[in-house]
């Protein structure tokens, strides 16, 4: 009896313990963050699709290979754990070619935990992101709903417009069937075409219509022509195929990748510039096919796929030996924003000096938003505003300059003490010489 007391005791000792260490070992985090760190911070050297080998080994299934315990001390500080003599840790560092992992003695235990997480459960973060998709797709096909509304009201005004003229047109026609004497309706006598009858020196009317309508017609016709002038190199609207394609709502947008990683110049030079193959392989060394859920209308994963591959050809990559060969085709690049030779444009002046003030007058998250419009939602990027030289004028009439900038502290002293409203145009900001030189 006392034998089995104790096999009794021993078994329930056994189970307690296993399902204490099964509590130790259960992972719960935030699949999302865990998504957002994973990008961050293991992307350079694990695929975010976890099946897939790159530099280091293919993740899915490793929250079950290995302890919790065991994961946090291998991300914190690696080194440390093959130090230690750690037989898993010294394994995984031989296999791979003895390339060292990071640490990452930044990440939290509840950051970790979460990419663990994410690890463990990585449909998660797709449904989350569909959820997303699906709601700014919501909102798109209301506004193009309202769109066709519009033009459906635009088009019913302009058929009741062709109605009343056609009525009316009857009308006259019945009106000069109806008078006997069969005299023009309109003679000299009306009150309204008195002065004009004979300021045309009393002739029919039939000869006035034809002398207003003609008036008109040329007034008109030097009105479009001059508007036709001024719409000369004005491309708002341009936007021309690439040789690689690149969709900025899915890189900016959905992503949530910041302009100025790619366009790195724009804050401390004159022109944005256009980011060389080795900032896109930062991520694409890694991001070898599309797996994104946001597929555009008329586009497909295969046409993705085979865009990634022309940066793969254009700098040289290949992905199997993963080495760079001699062998480079440089992308030419087709200019979207391109502003005269005669035209003085600093995009660091803007960002820098102007980046609040432009913010708060065209009610943009983004100063880039402010002239280029919401690029985060574009397909492929075009020309969003005249770019013309009474279009900059405006908005240098209305913007204020930043009072907390030192040259402006320094030189407006007097009026910034007083509070009072300073635009851009009072400080120079109209003058030729700003522009042109």
């Amino acid at each position: 009896m006392k034998k089995i007391l104790v096999y009794i005791f021993i078994l329930i000792n056994f189970l307690f313990s296993s399902c204490i260490k099964a509590d130790e070992n259960k992972i719960e985090g935030n699949a999302q963050n865990g998504i957002d760190l994973f990008k961050k911070n293991c992307t350079a050297c694990h695929s975010l699709d976890l099946n897939k080998k790159m530099i280091g080994p293919p993740l899915f299934g490793v929250t079950k290979k290995r302890s919790r315990e065991w994961l946090h001390k291998w991300i914190k500080d690696n080194k440390s754990l093959r130090a230690s003599g750690d037989k898993n840790a010294i394994s995984i560092y031989k296999e791979f070619g003895n390339i060292e992992m990071n640490p990452f003695p930044q990440l939290s235990e509840k950051q970790i935990d979460d990419i663990l997480y994410f690890i463990e459960n990585p449909t998660v973060e797709k449904k989350e992101t569909i959820k997303n998709i699906e709601k700014n797709e919501n909102s798109e096909s209301e506004i193009i709903e309202k769109q066709f509304l519009i033009k459906l009201v635009a088009l019913f005004f302009s058929i009741l417009s062709l109605i009343i003229i056609w009525i009316l047109y009857r009308i006259y026609i019945l009106t000069t069937l109806l008078n006997e004497n069969k005299e023009p309706i309109f003679t000299k006598k009306d009150f309204l075409l008195d002065k004009v009858y004979n300021l045309l020196g009393g002739k029919p009317i039939r000869w006035k219509l034809l002398s207003c309508f003609l008036s008109l017609f040329l007034f008109f016709s030097i009105c479009q022509s001059w508007f036709f002038l001024m719409k000369i190199d004005v491309n708002k609207g341009y936007k021309p195929k690439q040789p690689i394609y690149f969709s900025h709502k899915i890189h900016s947008g959905i992503n949530e990748i910041d302009c100025q990683y790619c366009h790195s110049s724009a804050r401390n030079g004159k022109v944005s510039g256009i980011p060389s193959m080795n900032v896109c392989m930062n991520c694409h060394m890694t991001i070898e096919e599309y797996k994104g859920d946001y597929i555009e209308k008329g586009k497909s994963i295969e046409e993705y796929n085979k865009e990634i591959q022309k940066i793969y050809y254009s700098i040289g990559w290949d992905k199997n030996k993963r080495e760079y060969s001699k062998e480079i085709h440089p992308t030419k690049w087709i200019r979207i924003h391109n502003m005269p030779d005669f035209v003085y444009f600093d995009h660091s002046q803007h960002i820098i000096s102007g980046e609040n003030a432009i913010k708060k007058l065209k009610k943009v998250n983004l100063v880039c938003n402010a002239c280029h419009g919401e690029v985060q939602k574009m397909d492929q990027i075009e020309m969003s505003n005249d770019f013309t030289m009474e279009w900059c004028i405006s908005c240098h009439r209305e913007v204020e300059i930043d009072k907390k900038n030192k040259y402006y502290e320094k030189y407006f002293s007097e009026k910034i003490k007083e509070n009072k409203k300073i635009t851009v145009d009072m400080v120079g900001g109209i003058e030729c010489a700003k522009c042109h030189y």
